[in-house]
C-alpha cells in the first residue's frame, strides 16, 4: 500500500481537527509523515516498581496499586486534586491541576491500577504530577510491554489533547495494520549485504520495539536509508549537470594572471593556496562547468585565490564577479582586490544598495560593453537591471547566507552557465560537507600565510575585568586596537541593545582618553561605515560591536577581541569573532568573558576555544555540541532536508559508507533502470515531487 497519500484525519481517533493540528505544528500530513514521526526516546515498562524503593534521580517508574482517597485542595484557578495511593509496601501522592472533574469521574477507589511517571519528592514524600493511569487488568503482563515511545509534541498540541501518549494512540493501530507488509524501499542486495531488517520490521520496532536489540536494528536500518537516498539524490543531480551543463573553456593562463603572480603578490603563495588554484585551473579548462566549494580558515588568503581564479576569467576575455551577504563585506573585498591589483589595469566596480543612481547608469554601461571586467557586490548584483557582456566566474562569499533560489538568479545572466567558486570561512565538518554541499567539488586552504602568530585566547569571569581593563591600556599604548563585541539576539534585541549602549557609555568612561567607536546592524548604512572607517583609519582605538563585524572586517592594527557574554555565542561564532583578530604580525589575544555559573556544554565550549585555533577541530566540536543548526528534541534545523532519525554528528562513518553504495550503483547504472534497481527510481521520483528540485544549480 502506498501511505503518502493516505490523509491522516481517517484514522481512528484523529478526525479533521487533529489532523490540522498535526499538519501545522508537526508537518504530519499523511500517514507516511506519521510513520515517520520517530520517538525521541524510551522508557522501559518491562518491570514495576515497589513505592519504598523510589528515589527523586529515576526519571520516571512504573507501580501497581489502588488509590485510597481524592482531596480536592484549595479555590478556583488554585485548586487542586490529589489522591494517595498505595502498593501495600508504602504511599504515594498523585496530583492533578487541570481536568479534576474528568478525573473524578474517570477513576475510583478499590480497583486495581497501574501509574507510570516521574515522582519528585515535596514535604518528606513523593508525588507524580499528571500520572498516566491505567487498569491493571486491561494491560498485558510487564515482559510483553516492552519499550515505552515517547514523542515530540508542541505547546498547542498539549492544549488540544495531543500529547506522547495520545500520538502513541494514534500510531499503534496504524503499526498493527501494517504487519501484513509494506513495499520495502532498498532493493534486495543491500538489505542482504549489510543485513538490514526490511522496511515493515524497521517501523514495527521503531515504534514499539520488544526489546533493545530490535530498537537499534531498526536504527541502523532507517538511518542507512535515510542517508542513503540524501546521497543518490545528490550524486545523481551532479551527474546529470555535469552531462547538460557545458562550461566555459579558460584555455590559457595569460597577460593579467601571469603579470599579477610576478609582479603584484603581497606574499609567496601557500603550498595549499598553490594546491587550491591548480584544481580550479584544471576545472575551468575542463568544458565542464566549475561548482567548486572552497574552505578556509579566517586569515588563511581565500581572497587572494578568489582574485586569482578571476584573472583567469579576464584573461580568456570573461567577467567575474564576487557576491558577498553584507555591505560591509563587499566594500572589503573591493578594497581588498583594488589593494592587490594596484595598476595592472583590470577594472573593478563595486554594486550595493548604497551606490548612488548616477553612478549606477555608468556601471551598467560598463558591464554591458565588456570594459568592466570584475563586479563586486551585495543582492543588488543579481537585480534584472544588472546585465553582463559575457559573465565567465561568479565567486559567492559566505554562501551559507545566501537562499538557493537567489543564486539561481545569478546563472540565469549567460546562455552558457558561469563556472561557481563557493567561499566559506566557516569551516564545514566533513558529514556535513557530504551533505549539505554533496554536488560541489570541495578545496581546503589549510595553511596560514607565513609570519602569522596564533592568536592566544583566554577564558576570563567577571571577577576579572579590572585586568582585563588594565591590559587593553597596555594594548592602546603600544599602538594596538581593540574589539569589543557584545552579543546582539532577535529574541532579546531590545535588552540587548541596551547592554551594548551601557557597554559603550563604561568604555568612555573608563578610558576616557581614547577614542571608542559603536557599530550594530541597527544603524543607517552611512553611520555603520563611518564609524568603521574610523577605527580601520586608526582614528578610534577601541570598537564596540555587535556580531555585524563577524565577517569582513580587515584591521591588521587590531590585536585584542573582548567578547562580553561569550557563553551567548555558539563555537562557530565565537571563531569567526577571534578571526578579526591577528591579521597583522603583532601576537593578538582573544579574552573570552562570561559570569561564573556556567552549563557544562557551556564550559567545554570555552575550554576548546582556549585550546586551539584549529576551524576544523572546532567545526567537529560544535557540530558534536549542538547539531547542525541547534537541535530541538530529535528535529535538526539548518539543512536543505530533514533528517528524521539520522545524525551527522553521530553517523558520520554510515555517511561515508552510504554514498560510496550510492556512488558504486550509479557508476554502473546511471539511470538505475535495472531490474534490482528500480526501487530506488521510484523512491527518487517520490522524492523529488515532495521537494523543490535545485539540483541544476548547485
Amino acid at each position: 500500500m502506498d501511505l503518502s497519500y493516505q490523509e491522516i484525519k481517517y484514522l481512528p481517533g484523529v478526525g479533521p481537527k487533529k489532523a490540522d493540528l498535526l499538519s501545522k505544528e508537526l508537518g504530519i500530513r499523511n500517514v507516511e509523515d506519521l510513520l515517520k514521526h520517530y520517538p525521541y526516546k524510551y522508557v522501559d515498562r518491562s518491570r514495576f516498581y515497589y513505592l519504598h524503593e523510589i528515589s527523586e534521580d529515576m526519571p520516571f517508574i512504573q507501580v501497581k496499586g489502588q488509590i485510597v482517597r481524592f482531596e480536592k485542595v484549595g479555590e478556583g484557578h488554585n485548586q487542586r486534586l490529589t489522591a494517595i495511593f498505595t502498593d501495600g509496601h508504602g504511599t504515594l501522592e498523585l496530583v492533578w491541576f487541570k481536568g479534576l472533574k474528568y478525573v473524578l469521574d474517570k477513576y475510583t477507589t478499590k480497583i486495581e491500577y497501574v501509574i507510570f511517571g516521574k515522582p519528585t519528592a515535596f514535604n518528606g514524600r513523593f508525588n507524580i504530577v499528571h500520572p498516566e493511569i491505567e487498569i491493571a487488568s486491561k494491560l498485558p503482563p510487564p515482559e510483553q510491554m516492552g519499550l515505552q515511545p515517547f514523542y515530540n509534541t508542541s505547546e498547542k498540541m498539549k492544549n488540544s489533547f495531543l500529547n506522547s501518549k495520545a500520538i502513541q494512540k494514534i500510531i499503534f493501530p496504524l503499526i498493527q495494520s501494517i504487519k501484513t507488509g509494506i513495499p520495502e524501499t532498498l532493493p534486495a542486495y543491500l538489505l542482504k549485504k549489510f543485513a538490514l531488517l526490511n522496511l515493515t520490521e524497521s517501523l514495527v520496532n521503531i515504534h514499539f520495539p520488544k526489546n533493545a536489540d530490535l530498537l537499534n536494528k531498526a536504527r541502523q536500518r532507517l538511518k542507512f536509508e535515510e542517508l542513503f537516498y540524501i546521497q543518490l539524490n545528490l550524486l545523481q543531480q551532479t551527474r546529470w549537470r555535469d552531462q547538460h551543463y557545458k562550461g566555459f573553456v579558460f584555455s590559457k593562463i595569460g597577460y593579467y594572471f601571469n603579470t599579477f603572480f610576478n609582479e603584484h603578490l603581497p606574499f609567496e603563495l601557500t603550498n595549499a593556496q598553490k594546491r587550491v588554484l591548480r584544481e580550479i585551473r584544471i576545472d575551468v579548462a575542463s568544458g565542464k562547468q566549475m561548482n567548486r566549494l572552497l574552505q578556509g580558515d579566517v586569515g588563511s588568503g581565500k581572497t587572494l585565490v578568489a582574485l586569482m581564479a578571476m584573472l583567469m576569467a579576464v584573461d580568456n576575455g570573461f567577467q567575474a564577479c564576487i557576491m558577498a551577504p553584507t555591505e560591509i563585506l563587499a566594500t572589503q573585498h573591493y578594497v581588498s582586490l583594488q589593494e592587490f591589483l594596484g595598476d595592472l589595469g583590470v577594472q573593478v566596480a563595486l554594486l550595493t544598495g548604497s551606490t548612488r543612481s548616477k553612478d549606477r547608469v555608468v556601471l551598467h554601461e560598463k558591464l554591458r560593453s565588456g570594459e568592466l571586467n570584475i563586479l563586486i557586490g551585495t543582492h543588488a548584483v543579481i537585480e534584472d537591471t544588472v546585465q553582463f557582456a559575457n559573465l565567465g566566474l561568479v565567486v559567492i562569499d559566505e554562501q551559507h547566507r545566501f537562499g538557493v533560489e537567489q543564486r539561481s538568479r545569478l546563472w540565469k545572466k549567460n546562455t552558457l552557465l558561469p563556472h561557481i567558486l563557493v567561499m566559506t570561512a566557516t569551516p564545514i565538518p566533513r558529514t556535513l560537507a557530504m551533505t549539505v554541499y554533496g554536488d560541489l567539488s570541495i578545496s581546503v586552504i589549510d595553511e596560514l600565510p607565513p609570519g602569522r602568530k596564533p592568536i592566544q585566547t583566554y577564558h576570563y569571569y567577571e571577577s576579572k575585568r579590572q585586568a582585563l581593563n588594565g591590559f587593553i591600556v597596555k594594548q592602546v599604548e603600544a599602538g594596538r586596537q581593540i574589539y569589543i563585541v557584545y552579543p546582539l539576539i532577535q529574541e532579546s534585541e531590545k535588552v540587548d541593545l541596551q547592554n551594548l549602549e551601557s557597554g559603550y557609555e563604561y568604555i568612555r568612561e573608563t578610558f576616557p582618553h581614547y577614542n571608542v567607536s559603536m557599530v550594530h546592524g541597527k544603524l543607517k548604512p552611512k553611520e555603520k561605515e563611518f564609524q568603521m572607517q574610523k577605527f580601520v583609519r586608526g582614528e578610534t582605538q577601541i570598537m564596540v560591536a555587535t556580531t555585524v563585524i563577524e565577517v569582513g572586517v580587515n584591521v591588521p592594527n587590531a590585536s585584542v577581541m573582548v567578547i562580553e557574554s561569550a557563553q551567548r555565542f555558539g563555537l562557530s561564532q565565537l571563531h569567526q569573532l577571534r578571526g578579526r583578530v591577528g591579521r597583522g604580525a603583532e601576537q593578538s589575544f582573544c579574552i573570552l568573558l562570561t559570569g561564573f555559573k556556567l552549563a557544562s556544554e557551556t564550559r567545554k565550549r570555552m575550554e576548546i576555544m582556549v585550546r586551539t585555533n584549529d576551524g576544523f577541530e572546532i567545526s567537529e566540536a560544535d557540530l558534536r555540541l549542538r547539531g547542525p543548526g541547534d537541535l530541538e528534541g530529535t528535529q535538526q534545523s539548518g539543512l536543505p532536508f530533514d533528517l528524521k532519525i539520522a545524525n551527522l554528528a553521530q553517523d558520520g562513518k554510515m555517511l561515508e559508507i552510504a554514498r560510496k553504495v550510492a556512488m558504486e550503483i550509479l557508476e554502473s547504472d546511471p539511470q538505475l533502470e535495472e531490474k534490482e534497481n528500480r526501487v530506488m527510481g521510484n523512491q527518487l521520483k517520490k522524492m523529488k515531487t515532495n521537494t523543490l528540485n535545485w539540483g541544476s544549480i548547485s
